[in-house]
């Protein structure tokens, strides 16, 4: 993996922070992806689902579906002091299950590759990188609440991954 100088990781980390949906945030992971890991995928969806808070999120083995616990995601929502955490969350959760979508099944060879990217483009110390190592890490508030039910209801976001290119590269 190549090295970025620290002004492309200030670059990187303000543009996080300014993202503004599920889309825009889901572009940036499959681009840190393809350029650090040279792969790349395109039409995935994305559904979010109350789950136990045990789960982050999943990706259903040979689909195109990553789901993430909106349960979780409500209380990072809650518990965010900026635009920039809630957005290293989302971040952090949408790169590791778009690394499991390629087959990558082995959950510590996903988050090493995660921990990596995020220090390799946002720097060690930023809040992304950390919460890749542990999210307890900035949002301690996690393991306080449990929730153990998978709900039948879920919500498949609009316009997700929506830049699929229409010609063969």
């Amino acid at each position: 993996m190549s090295t970025i100088t620290g002004k492309e990781q200030i670059n990187n980390s303000n543009k996080l922070s300014y993202l503004k949906d599920f889309n825009e945030v889901f572009e940036f992971v499959k681009f840190s992806v393809n350029s650090a890991y040279k792969m790349k995928r395109a039409g995935l969806s994305l559904m979010l689902h109350r789950m136990p808070t045990r789960v982050g999120a999943y990706h259903i083995l040979g689909s195109n579906v990553i789901a993430v616990n909106s349960f979780v995601l409500d209380l990072v929502k809650k518990y965010s002091t900026s635009n920039d955490e809630y957005n290293s969350y989302l971040f952090m959760v949408l790169l590791h299950e778009y690394l499991h979508s390629f087959g990558i099944l082995d959950e510590y060879k996903v988050r090493w590759m995660s921990v990596e990217l995020c220090k390799k483009f946002f720097g060690e110390k930023h809040t992304v990188t950390i919460m890749a190592e542990d999210p307890l890490k900035i949002f301690p508030q996690l393991g306080l609440i449990s929730y153990d039910k998978f709900e039948n209801e879920f919500e498949i976001i609009k316009n997700f991954d929506n830049t699929n290119q229409t010609y063969i590269q």
